[in-house]
């Protein structure tokens, strides 16, 4: 075998393991396609959870990730565009978890960096599932992106919309982990 069939092989080879090796959010606190615990139901518009963000982590991070960003946005929302319940940017390339509870501004459990900025619920910081009573289920992709950038050029009072906009536009790759949610 010649040195460039080589070279060829060994690239293709490289590529097939990084894509095995997809970034993986990950969480002992909810599973895909499985339904939420009242801990993480939000406190307020008729709701009564907890509000707690689940615990996170992940693992196989994209080669050039300068940072993460974290979103939840429940499509199912009845109304135009869904509605956005947690955005997070600008976490350190080098953290790999967040607690439970850090979606809590005053918890003091985010990243030092890291940016929580408005939901829909008018506020910054994590706003757990609260979908009409009688609705049905309700999904909650939570989405962990590994940027190409240190920093968003954004704060706490950026727009959902553009929050996503410019997490699409530095994004290498991403992972989902979806919960359910409905009341009765």
């Amino acid at each position: 075998m010649n040195i460039s069939v080589k070279l060829v092989m060994g690239g293709l080879l490289g590529l097939c393991m990084q894509s095995a090796m997809a970034l993986e959010l990950q969480s002992p606190d909810i599973s895909n396609q499985s339904r939420m615990n009242k801990q993480q139901e939000y406190q307020g518009f008729g709701c009564d959870g907890a509000n707690i963000s689940p615990a996170l982590r992940w693992k196989d991070i994209p080669s050039g990730t300068k940072s993460f960003a974290i979103t939840v946005h429940d499509p199912d929302a009845p109304r135009k565009g869904g509605w956005w319940h947690w955005l997070v940017f600008n976490i350190p390339r080098d953290t790999r978890a967040l607690e439970a509870g850090a979606g809590n501004p005053a918890a003091g459990l985010m990243p030092e960096q890291a940016v929580q900025s408005r939901t829909d619920f008018g506020k910054a910081g994590y706003g757990g599932p609260c979908p009409p009573k009688g609705h049905g289920t309700h999904h909650y992709p939570f989405t962990l992106y590994a940027l190409d950038v240190e920093k968003l050029p954004l704060d706490e009072n950026a727009a959902p919309t553009e929050v996503d906009g410019m997490i699409r536009k530095h994004m290498l790759g991403s992972s989902t982990i979806t919960g359910l949610y409905s009341r009765r």
